[in-house]
């Protein structure tokens, strides 16, 4: 029963890496399009017209890598190891992860907002500041969250080493799979020289 719910939960974990990983491809086509309509010398667009559409191109993408990192994460953390997110440092890498993307997709939607606010609504800039603000303190936050998570994880330390030695067997596993020969390739044999026998 307990393996069937494992296969389950597997299964569903595969459904949304999947599902990531669509809207992912799905965004990036959509930022392909807006950053073509921005670019394309057809079109008659102003300078403005075509710098909003590379700026709403480059919060697409943002958003897309938002989502194939979560794809990746999820995956890694979930399917591929078999450490339970219980353990205090699996929480803190997962969480980790996860804020770098956040905090890093927040602060280029603020540069994207401030940029497009400036010049079309600048009574709006409070809330691209509000934005940023946001970023700030989840980076805050998460500082705070590892420094106390250390200690956590001192009382600990069964844990932290089971997720070691998991993470060594995933890199172990990733380096045999990288130092794996490629299939043979047929190859001609060149003729040997003959060296001239000396007069």
């Amino acid at each position: 029963m307990t393996r069937l719910i494992e296969r389950l939960f597997a299964a569903g974990y595969l459904a949304v890496i999947v599902l990531f990983l669509c809207a992912g491809a799905a965004l990036v086509g959509l930022a392909a399009v807006e950053m073509w309509g921005a670019l394309a010398p057809s079109r008659t667009l102003d300078l403005r017209a075509r710098f909003d559409s590379v700026l709403d191109a480059i919060g697409i993408v943002t958003i897309a890598l938002v989502a194939f990192e979560l794809a990746q994460t999820v995956f890694e953390e979930e399917v591929r190891r078999e450490v339970k997110i219980s353990g205090p440092t699996r929480v803190r890498r997962f969480l980790s992860r996860f804020m770098v993307v956040l905090v890093v997709a927040l602060s280029i939607e603020t540069l994207v907002a401030v940029f497009r606010l400036l010049h079309e609504a600048p009574e709006q800039l409070p809330y691209a500041a509000a934005i940023g603000a946001t970023a700030a303190l989840l980076l805050v936050g998460w500082g705070v969250f590892l420094r106390l998570n250390r200690s956590v994880e001192e009382l600990e330390p069964e844990a932290m080493a089971a997720a070691k030695d998991e993470d060594g067997e995933v890199a172990a596993d990733a380096d045999a799979d990288a130092a794996s020969p490629p299939p043979k390739a047929a190859r001609r044999r060149r003729p040997a020289r003959k060296v001239p026998a000396a007069e």
